[in-house]
């Protein structure tokens, strides 16, 4: 009668062992990488109607006011209430009509500035300049695009609300992020 050699019962036993360690160790691995990076996949607040001035504190026709967005917001650990979310600017073009525009520049994601000698809007990263409609005053512009313009409403005809949203960067097309 042949028996098997020891060597062979112990590759085999080895072998096992070794998978059933790894499938072990694979599902607490995989699990904490899913927890820590569920923030990131988490959807934003886009397109929900925020509260961002009130009507009395805008002038008619004058220049544009860098007003903050305030929400609330969370992750997947904690919640932060009334929290700066981003900004807007925001002008009164006539009795009760408004332009509300994104402060992010839509080429890199920078800062837009609001230049009060010249009347436009500039990004200091890379020098584009907008009209106070948010237009690209230079056809040549590294912008892809100009300023995004969000929604504003009138609510009780004295609130000024915003439907906040985010933008890609980069992109030639005003694509929400997710």
């Amino acid at each position: 009668m042949i028996t098997p050699s020891p060597d062979r019962r112990g590759f085999l036993a080895k072998f096992t062992a070794l998978g059933l360690g790894a499938i072990a160790l694979a599902v607490p691995t995989f699990s904490a990488l899913a927890a820590f990076l569920n923030p990131w996949r988490q959807k934003g607040a886009s397109g929900k109607w925020v509260r961002v001035a009130s009507l009395a504190t805008l002038p008619v026709a004058g220049p544009p006011q860098r007003c903050p967005v305030i929400d609330d917001r969370s992750d997947a650990w904690n919640g932060y209430p009334a929290e700066a979310v981003g900004a807007i600017f925001l002008c009164q073009v006539s009795d009760n009509k408004f332009l509300a525009l994104q402060t992010i520049c839509p080429h890199n994601g920078g800062c837009i500035s609001y230049d009060p000698e010249k009347k436009n809007f500039y990004c200091p990263a890379h020098g584009a300049l907008f009209d106070l409609q948010g237009i690209r005053l230079d056809a040549k512009s590294v912008s892809p695009r100009d300023l995004d313009t969000l929604e504003v409403e009138i609510r009780d005809g004295t609130e000024v609300w915003v439907k906040f949203e985010k933008f890609q960067d980069g992109t030639s097309r005003k694509i929400v992020k997710t």
